[in-house]
């Protein structure tokens, strides 16, 4: 990979009339400045931030990984927290894009929370008193063990930091949300933003092999999971233990330009990155190189790559959910001894012990090869947005991709 192709940057201005430059000017908000920005200069600005924030320990990371998931965002993560001059102490807190968050000093986001695109609720939950998500910003409450909600729990989660690192955070969540880009603006105007992209169809399969994997999905067969999307919207046919059913809409993770919009149309371009998955899965060293460069931090030392595990797929449901029951009863024993033991009789023997090397071999196997003629289908209903994609970024990845030689 030639390190002058690393970096993808945006062919046309942003968006002057964005919907999100309009919600922040009507709130009273100004917009950020689009003039570039050093990274030197953020301790800088941080002394001119909102008192709310000088108030609470901790800090605002100097840069986000937004996304994808499946698309190298775990092995950068890794590869980043490795050098002296960064610190990355946690990986996806998701904060800013979680519905309801409070920001502190009585101000809450959670009156700028809309609902995700085109999902609706699902049939017989509860309503948010007020709306969808509309609970006042004092009743918002941080639970030990769990995701902050609130900005001073966030803030903590960095308080590590030495004053000369850089501070970041990896929530790939934060691509496809449409909250998390003017979150991050309003708090971290000078942020720097490193987005991953990937070939649609490769990363719908292996996002589709995880979601099985972590319980948010569970029709196992690609082709069918992709048909339901339609009932899904109208918030029927989700699993019961789905904690984010808005992932189970795969094709909304595919539109590429609207999520990198979001964030030129808040931050100016010289502040976000967009790598190409395919160049960081060739040369992760020279991917590395650039991102360093971007954050403006010493490039020249040597990080050795990170090798992820590949999605597998899963053969034995039901040895997976056992597997993970007792897993998570023994590190819960003071409140689930009762379930501990009961999970721990009925796992075999053999599972016992050395049991995470064991079970894998059993539970996962490789992923049969995608239908053919699926993949076909798929490449030519994205064929339309990777053309913008190639557009926005001014980078041909139609010849990338293998989408030029579709008829």
């Amino acid at each position: 990979m030639q390190e002058t192709a690393q970096e993808s940057r945006p062919a046309e201005s942003r968006p002057a009339e964005s919907r999100l430059a309009e919600s922040r000017l009507a709130e009273g908000r100004p917009s950020p400045a689009v003039a570039p920005r050093s990274m030197m200069d953020a301790d800088d600005e941080a002394m001119d931030a909102d008192d709310k924030e000088q108030s609470l320990p901790g800090r605002i990371p100097d840069f986000f990984i937004v996304g994808h998931p499946k698309c190298g965002t775990t092995a950068l993560y890794e590869m980043l927290r490795r050098h002296p001059q960064i610190h990355m102490p946690a990986k996806e807190p998701r904060f800013f894009a979680m519905k309801q968050i409070d920001m502190g000093a009585g101000e809450s986001l959670v009156r700028g929370l809309e609902p995700q695109p085109g999902l609706a609720q699902r049939p017989g939950a509860e309503p948010l008193p007020g709306g969808m998500g509309a609970r006042p910003p004092g009743e918002i409450r941080d639970v030990p063990g769990r995701r902050s909600h609130t900005l001073a729990g966030y803030m903590a989660l960095f308080a590590g930091a030495r004053p000369d690192q850089r501070v970041g955070e990896a929530s790939p969540a934060y691509l496809r949300s449409g909250l998390a880009a003017s979150r991050i603006a309003a708090v971290a105007p000078q942020a720097r933003i490193i987005a991953i992209l990937r070939e649609p169809t490769s990363f719908l399969r292996s996002f589709h092999l995880q979601s099985v994997r972590g319980y948010n999905e569970t029709e196992k067969d690609f082709r069918t999971a992709l048909a339901l999307e339609p009932e899904r919207r109208e918030g029927r046919r989700i699993p019961r233990l789905s904690r984010t059913p808005e992932d189970l809409l795969y094709s909304d993770h595919v539109r590429y330009v609207e999520q990198l919009r979001r964030y030129h149309a808040v931050l100016a371009p010289e502040q976000v990155l967009v790598l190409i998955y395919e160049d960081f899965k060739a040369d992760n060293r020279a991917a590395v190189r650039t991102v360093l460069r971007f954050l403006e931090v010493d490039e020249s030392l040597s990080i050795e790559p990170v090798q992820t595990r590949p999605s597998r797929d899963l053969r034995f449901h039901r040895l997976h959910t056992l597997v993970n029951l007792r897993r998570m009863a023994l590190r819960n024993l003071t409140v689930a001894r009762a379930l501990s033991q009961s999970v721990n009789n009925l796992t075999p023997r053999w599972l016992r012990g050395s049991m995470r090397t064991r079970w894998r071999g059993v539970a996962y196997g490789e992923p049969p090869a995608p239908g053919e003629e699926l993949m076909r289908e798929l490449r030519h209903r994205f064929k339309p947005e990777v053309e913008a994609l190639s557009a926005y970024l001014n980078r041909d990845l139609m010849s990338m991709w293998g989408y030029d030689g579709l008829d």
